[in-house]
């Protein structure tokens, strides 16, 4: 019965594809994507939210060590399920993170693997939908993307259209997840595409206005991320936003250094990928039997800090004797959102599959709750804590994403307006800041980064790091020997149209190089040019490239060395010329292609 529909819907959409135009094909495409990534986010949020209500009623109906053993329990089970998924049905590996949605668009032409559409959907809702610390956002984005490329595969569209509807699917996601679409476009343009146009941006909107609909429409607001308590803007409290700022700045540094760290412990480990699991979840157990607050994605706790009373985040733990102590909330705050880097890092490095969005809300509201309380308590003001509370989640988002803009906007749709806004604006500008000085590429890019395919905002670098140094290598030079006169020389030059001769000894090693401008005067003097040896006018070369080098390492010597053609080395071994014009060229070119109108 299925079967048929799909096969009905895929004749309709080919033969609307013949009778629209591109542009209307593409619209209509980036509806499509829309709610199959909203799609997405209603099963994976339905079920994560089930998970913890039915967490919650144990909870509240059965003795505390009961729940503490069931809270120890869904995590432990989650990821030794995502480990098995993976190595039973997805091929023993799955990759992790939005940077290889980056990575697919510069090195893949945009093509990724049909087995996203679903791997990440399974994975996540295991691992995170039973209590992995982690978020759901990051599979939600890699899910729409692949749901982006596979629809444009199907259809045989070209690069640019590919691209496009990765983005379109990006930008549903987080519209769906957040019910924000402002957010969902931002993200898309800001940290995944390297160059939009104006005009590109209609498809993304859709598809981000759709994604958001659909999710509205079948999900119960209290699923996601919203709230209603927020306080009037007081400018007084400038100079302490400016604080919080700079403290959400650091907390992202922290961040960053300390997930990768456990995660770069893990991958050392020499377990099975069962025992690395049940090693890494049995640790993740004892810390959220400690700070059940560590469990799933923990939004719950973001609402509850966020009310009237956040005293209610320690009933049910070990601390609840405690719940009247204004400074026994504040140390379990704080030491939640210390520890929440190393939950992350070990349900991701042990095995499970998730991300860091709702981790990096989760912090910046802990922080921004912490910062605002602890003046209150010592006297020294009296802040709005709720209104902290949200915006610190734009300084950390901000901070560990590198994406101000995105963290201003999501924040001011998910708490129902614009009120905030110029906190938003203060708190995000000056934790990026920070976090770009200390961390020069965000959380997602820095895996990239050291294997030399890094994204930046710098475009020029963006397009360069797409470009392969070996497609541009000219290796039909004629060489000369170091031993020849320049007879020899002159024969050559007017035989070809070449302005530059290696110099190579037998065994084809690179001994200097001889540049037409440079021997000019000499070849019209008949007596020199029978008696000049080539290796007494060669000169060394300014500047060698190995195939090696990057792109941009190869514009960088051409910048520094001043010269149109640089020879290439390899294994210590004349191997050819590249010429400053062709790679100028295949610069413009790609620059051209990635360009999305």
């Amino acid at each position: 019965m299925f079967k048929k529909f799909f096969s009905k819907i895929e004749q309709l959409l080919a033969l609307s594809q013949s009778a629209f135009s591109p542009k209307q094909f593409i619209f209509l495409s980036s509806v499509l994507v829309g709610i199959s990534s909203a799609t997405a986010v209603i099963i994976l949020k339905t079920f994560a939210h089930w998970v913890f209500r039915f967490a919650t009623y144990v909870t509240i109906h059965t003795n505390f060590f009961k729940i503490g053993l069931l809270k120890i329990m869904l995590p432990v089970i989650g990821i030794m399920l995502t480990v098995f998924v993976i190595k039973r049905f997805l091929g023993g590996t799955i990759e992790k993170g939005t940077s290889q949605i980056l990575y697919a668009v510069a090195k893949k032409a945009s093509i990724i693997p049909r087995k996203q559409m679903y791997a990440q959907i399974v994975t996540s809702s295991l691992t995170v939908g039973l209590g992995g610390s982690a978020g759901l956002e990051s599979p939600i984005v890699i899910t729409g993307a692949a749901f982006g490329s596979n629809y444009a595969q199907k259809y045989k569209l070209n690069y640019k259209d590919r691209t496009l509807l990765i983005g379109c699917g990006v930008a549903a996601g987080i519209a769906a997840a957040f019910n924000a679409p402002i957010a969902g476009v931002l993200f898309a343009i800001e940290v995944l595409l390297v160059d939009v146009s104006i005009s590109a941006f209609t498809p993304i909107m859709i598809a981000a206005a759709t994604g958001a609909l659909v999710s509205a429409i079948a999900l119960d607001e209290t699923i996601l991320l919203n709230f209603t308590s927020r306080q009037t803007f007081n400018y007084h409290n400038i100079p302490y936003y400016i604080l919080l700022g700079t403290c959400t700045g650091f907390v992202a540094v922290f961040y960053a250094r300390n997930f990768q760290r456990t995660e770069h412990f893990f991958s050392h480990i020499r377990f099975s990928p069962y025992k690395k699991a049940l090693f890494g979840a049995s640790i993740l157990a004892l810390l959220i039997f400690i700070f059940p607050t560590l469990f799933g994605e923990g939004y719950e706790s973001i609402r509850i800090l966020s009310d009237k009373d956040p005293s209610e985040l320690l009933e049910n733990t070990l601390f609840r004797g405690f719940r009247d102590n204004s400074w026994a909330l504040l140390a379990f705050v704080g030491c939640s959102f210390m520890l929440k880097a190393f939950a992350t890092g070990i349900t991701l490095g042990s095995g499970g599959n998730g991300g860091n969005f709702a981790p990096s809300l989760f912090l910046g509201s802990y922080v921004g709750f912490f910062f605002s309380k602890l003046l209150n308590l010592i006297g020294l003001t009296n802040l709005p804590i709720s209104n902290f509370t949200m915006v610190g989640m734009a300084g950390i988002l901000s901070g560990l994403f590198h994406a101000p803009l995105t963290a201003i906007f999501l924040i001011a749709e998910i708490t129902g307006g614009y009120g905030l806004m110029i906190p938003l604006m203060i708190v995000s500008s000056i934790s990026f800041a920070i976090s770009k000085r200390f961390e020069v590429h965000s959380l997602d890019v820095k895996g990239l980064a050291k294997k030399g395919h890094v994204f930046t905002s710098n475009k020029d670098a963006n397009v360069l790091s797409t470009l392969d140094t070996n497609a541009i290598i000219q290796r039909d030079y004629l060489t000369i020997s170091p031993e020849e006169n320049l007879e020899k020389l002159v024969d050559l030059i007017s035989h070809s149209n070449q302005v530059i001769f290696p110099v190579v000894s037998k065994e084809n090693r690179l001994l200097g190089i001889v540049h037409f401008n440079d021997i000019r005067e000499i070849i019209f003097n008949s007596y020199r040019v029978k008696y000049t040896l080539v290796k007494e006018i060669m000169t060394d070369p300014v500047a060698i490239i190995h195939p090696s080098n990057s792109m941009e390492i190869v514009m960088d010597k051409f910048e520094s060395s001043k010269k149109a053609f640089l020879p290439v080395v390899s294994d210590d071994k004349y191997y050819g010329f590249i010429s400053k014009s062709v790679a100028l060229e295949a610069y413009r070119t790609k620059l051209k292609s990635m360009t999305i109108e």
